[in-house]
């Protein structure tokens, strides 16, 4: 399946309405499990009260940057990615104090080294697109500080839509082997766990999957999208809480923390 197409048209959204980006960042927070999982960790491993440097890599929407332009009013972003459209439209976006503090360029993360150094790397959903993934690990090492944090979110091996995206090259991870080759480019591992498990892949199925295949066979489904949506909200609520409690033994989700 193709995601750049459906992105692109939530993208000419966003720029059709200002409020709509906000309102698009608070749904995908109640429809995307993975959000979740990435902004724990980000609350938990960005301390307040220092001046913080992230570094966005493949920022796509933004909405990790968003999240931590609110809430940590001393920290500076920088976003990278291939495509720059989303990240120009994001910043063109920001109040005037937020731009700020807020910075992008265009480059492939297999080859590009930033010239600062960074508290925090997040790299969502980004390695199962990149050929040399070892390269792009490598390059995040070099520009983390001593003690800094690298968020990885990505799909496992076990994740069969994965295998089906046009976009990806390959199918996914296994908790061990992006364990082995984050501990081969020099990182010690702080945190590991399957997302999605038994939970968050059935609320995945109600509120991602069965919508999309609906929407692929008729446009005019598109007209009961936002009832469908409302009805099984809590049902998808409690599934997600449930994924992020329980210790999930295998999912279709990998998230890890991990630091130089």
């Amino acid at each position: 399946m193709q995601y750049e197409p459906i992105k692109d048209r939530i993208a000419s959204l966003l720029n059709g309405c200002a409020y709509f980006r906000v309102l698009l960042y608070k749904k995908l927070d109640l429809l995307l499990l993975r959000q979740r999982y990435v902004k724990s960790a980000i609350d938990r491993h960005l301390k307040h009260g220092l001046r913080q440097r992230v570094y966005d890599a493949g920022a796509g929407y933004c909405q990790y940057s968003w999240h931590i332009l609110q809430r940590w009013s001393e920290a500076r972003v920088f976003a990278l990615d291939l495509k720059v459209d989303y990240i120009r439209d994001f910043a063109a976006w920001l109040k005037c104090e937020d731009r700020k503090r807020f910075s992008f360029t265009r480059g492939d993360l297999q080859t590009y080294r930033p010239k600062n150094s960074y508290n925090l790397i997040l790299a969502i959903d980004i390695l199962e697109h990149i050929p040399d993934d070892m390269a792009v690990l490598a390059g995040f090492y070099n520009c983390l500080e001593k003690g800094g944090n690298l968020i990885i979110s990505t799909p496992s091996d076990t994740d069969e839509a994965a295998k089906f995206t046009a976009e990806h090259v390959r199918p996914g991870y296994s908790i061990q082997e992006l364990v082995s080759k984050l501990e081969t480019a020099g990182f010690e591992i702080v945190e590991k766990r399957y997302s999605y498990g038994f939970w968050g892949s059935l609320a995945w199925r109600l509120s991602i999957r069965n919508p999309l295949r609906l929407i692929n066979k008729s446009k005019l489904y598109l007209a009961v999208l936002p009832f469908y949506l409302l009805a099984v909200l809590p049902f998808t609520t409690l599934f997600n809480h449930l994924d992020m409690k329980w210790e999930n033994k295998s999912g279709t989700g990998i998230i890890i923390v991990a630091e130089k």
